[in-house]
């Protein structure tokens, strides 16, 4: 969920303040009296939506998928709305309204819980693991961005309306996640971000979009983080100047970072992380202000990725394999015509030499234009968070739309790979599960998709990959019980799409370009 406008509190979209609501009309969260004291009066909204959406589900909550991928496997002990993995070892490491957990995942068909830290945090929507290589061995933690409600019974003094802190959660004992230290931020932290997360002494904040400007937390003393000054010659501690403030930072393997937020995505050189220097934005169309590309951001550009970045050069064809290609979600999250909610798109990076024109629209599409969805009751259906996987493959939550895999290998023309949709769910983020080698991380995916949902909490899914990158496989040692699919004589809900057009005028649904190789759903795939 995105950002609201740093204003005032009454500004804030009304859908925050029902999900705020709903914290405060859950059990689940502690000490009481603090998230009630800092929960706003509308309560019964919050609970009545998540209500309605489980009760819209009882009925008809059967699982609809197109026929190359398959749920393997299911956890629904949490609230769940980020995630992350470790990069030394197998952990996977989620956010939820009630908790922080830490899971095994050395079978990443089967996570195991091994830990949980009771904590109730809206909004962090965005976990960021985090390492550090010490004398003693890795220190393995996550960043939490504080923002508007913090409660847990590990801190009970400490309530946070507003947000603008960071907050430090080692896992080095995955059985025992820990406060152990916190910083005070000038700017928004609704979500914050390791510059270099395999050693992570910088960290960016989402910002402040009606000033904007974000904040850079120094962490080199993990114990006691703190943040930089923006404006050396201005008395005082001065936050960071941003034109695209202020939603999400993403890091790219060649030190550049993409911020995006209201006024669409800037990049950055991160090179010298502690003074951040500004390389070219989406102008006009990325702040949704260019007639020619209406649509492209009508609330937030959400957050961001650039494959094969280090092999960018200035004004080459637009290709993944060029590094010159920057994926995007837009975020509309209040809007529930799924033909206007919040685009997945492509945009070409031409050149990063801090001139307009550098970063060009190339391609979006709308839940509705995929065509693979049962129509959601009482739902946002905008795309969220997203997760690539090397070949062209992107998992992405599209919240009531549910977990859609899209073919980006061609970033002119993106197309539906891949769809599983529940009858009562809302998937707040997708995410590739990666290949570990000796206990580390690769750059290899598996072909296993780890939905995080705010309604069933964390879904496991087997997506066909075929063609998409060789390696092997380990079969599963049970057999899986298929769900219904699309086209099945017996679907339990209204589908849409088929007939709806493209934003951009077209009248005829997209063509789906499903590969039709050797299935691989029954075991895990890498790549």
């Amino acid at each position: 969920m995105s950002l609201p406008r740093i204003l005032s509190a009454d500004r804030r979209p009304s859908a925050i303040r029902r999900a705020l609501a709903a914290l405060a009309a859950t059990a689940l969260l502690a000490p009481a009296a603090a998230v009630a004291e800092a929960a706003p009066a509308a309560a019964q909204d919050g609970k009545d939506r998540i209500a309605r959406l489980a009760g819209a589900g009882s009925a008809s909550a059967g699982l609809v998928m197109s026929d190359n991928i398959e749920q393997v496997g299911e956890n629904p002990s949490q609230l769940a709305i980020s995630g992350c993995f470790m990069h030394t070892a197998p952990v996977f490491v989620t956010s939820g309204i009630d908790s922080v957990r830490v899971y095994d995942v050395s079978d990443p068909l089967s996570p195991t819980l091994t830990g949980v830290l009771p904590q109730a945090l809206f909004e962090n929507e965005a976990m960021t693991c985090g390492e550090r290589r010490t004398r003693d061995g890795v220190r393995r933690f996550v960043l939490i961005g504080v923002d508007l409600v913090a409660a847990a019974p590990t801190d009970p003094q400490h309530v946070n309306v507003g947000g603008g802190e960071l907050i430090v959660v080692d896992v080095t004992d995955p059985a025992d996640p820990t406060i152990t230290a916190r910083a005070e931020g000038l700017t928004s932290t609704h979500t914050v971000a390791c510059v270099d997360g395999a050693q992570c002494r910088y960290a960016y904040s989402a910002g402040n979009s009606g000033s904007g400007t974000f904040s850079v937390f120094d962490l080199r003393d993990l114990d006691a983080p703190v943040e930089l000054d923006g404006d050396r010659r201005t008395e005082g501690l001065q936050a960071f100047p941003s034109p695209t403030a202020g939603h999400k930072w993403n890091f790219d393997a060649a030190g550049v970072g993409t911020h995006t937020g209201f006024d669409g995505a800037s990049m950055w050189s991160t090179k010298k992380p502690g003074r951040p220097r500004l390389l070219g934005t989406t102008g006009a169309a990325g702040a949704g202000e260019d007639p020619a590309f209406e649509g492209w951001n009508d609330f937030i550009l959400h957050n961001s990725f650039r494959p094969h970045a280090k092999r960018f050069k200035p004004n080459r064809k637009p290709s993944l394999k060029r590094g010159n290609v920057l994926l995007v979600t837009e975020e509309d999250y209040e809007q529930t015509d799924c033909s206007l909610a919040g685009s997945f798109q492509t945009w070409w990076v031409k050149r990063l030499n801090g001139k307009p024109g550098s970063i060009v629209p190339l391609d979006k599409v709308e839940l509705s234009d995929l065509g693979t969805y049962p129509l959601p009751v009482g739902a946002f259906c905008s795309s969220h968070w997203f997760d690539y996987r090397p070949g062209g493959l992107v998992a992405v939550g599209f919240y009531g739309g549910g977990t859609q895999v899209l073919d980006v290998s061609d970033p002119r023309e993106i197309t539906s790979h891949a769809s599983a949709v529940w009858g009562a769910s809302e998937v707040w983020d997708a995410m590739w599960v990666p290949v570990y080698k000796d206990g580390e991380q690769t750059k290899r995916r598996t072909n296993i998709v780890y939905a995080i949902d705010l309604l069933r909490g964390l879904d496991v899914y087997a997506v066909d990959v075929t063609g998409y990158g060789a390696g092997s496989s380990v079969q599963l040692a049970s057999s899986v019980a298929v769900p219904q699919r699309l086209g099945s004589s017996a679907t339990p809900l209204v589908l849409v799409g088929a007939g709806v057009g493209r934003s951009r005028g077209l009248t005829h649904p997209r063509p789906h370009r499903h590969r039709h190789h050797d299935r691989k759903l029954g075991g895990v795939t890498a790549s």
